[in-house]
C-alpha cells in the first residue's frame, strides 16, 4: 500500500468530519473546507492506487522478461540440437538446401540495379 494512499484516506475521513460539522453547525466555509478537503484526499487515493497499479504491471512485465530470456537460451540449444539431429540424419538434403540457398542469395547479390526510365527532351 502507498504513502499516498494512506494520507489520501486520512485527508477523505478528515474532510468528511469537516463537512459533517459544517452542516450540523450551518457553517457553509466549515461545509465547504470538508467537501475541499474530501475532494483532495479521494484523488491523493486515487493517484495511490494508480502507483500500486503502475508498481504491479512493471513488477509482472519484469518478471514475464526475465522468465522470457531464462527460457529463451534452453529454446535455442533445444533448436539447434534438433537442426544437427536432422543434418546428421539426411545430409545430402542440408547439402542441397545450403546450396539453394547460397544461389539465391549469390542471384540477389549479383542483380544489376534498376534504372529509372529515361526522359526525353524536346528541343525547340
Amino acid at each position: 500500500m502507498d504513502k499516498d494512499r494512506i494520507a489520501g484516506s486520512a485527508k477523505d475521513f478528515t474532510g468528511k468530519v469537516e463537512g459533517a460539522v459544517g452542516d450540523i453547525a450551518g457553517d457553509a466555509n466549515t461545509q465547504a473546507a470538508g467537501r475541499v478537503r474530501e475532494a483532495a484526499g479521494a484523488v491523493q487515493d486515487l493517484y495511490g492506487q494508480a502507483k500500486d497499479t503502475a508498481r504491479g504491471a512493471a513488477d509482472a512485465a519484469r518478471s514475464y522478461a526475465k522468465d522470457a530470456y531464462e527460457k529463451s537460451g534452453d529454446t535455442f540449444n533445444d533448436s539447434s540440437q534438433a537442426l544437427a539431429k536432422k543434418v546428421q540424419d539426411s545430409p545430402l538434403n542440408s547439402i542441397l538446401i545450403a546450396g539453394a540457398i547460397g544461389f539465391a542469395l549469390g542471384l540477389i547479390m549479383t542483380r544489376s540495379p534498376r534504372r529509372s526510365p529515361q526522359r526525353w527532351r524536346y528541343y525547340n
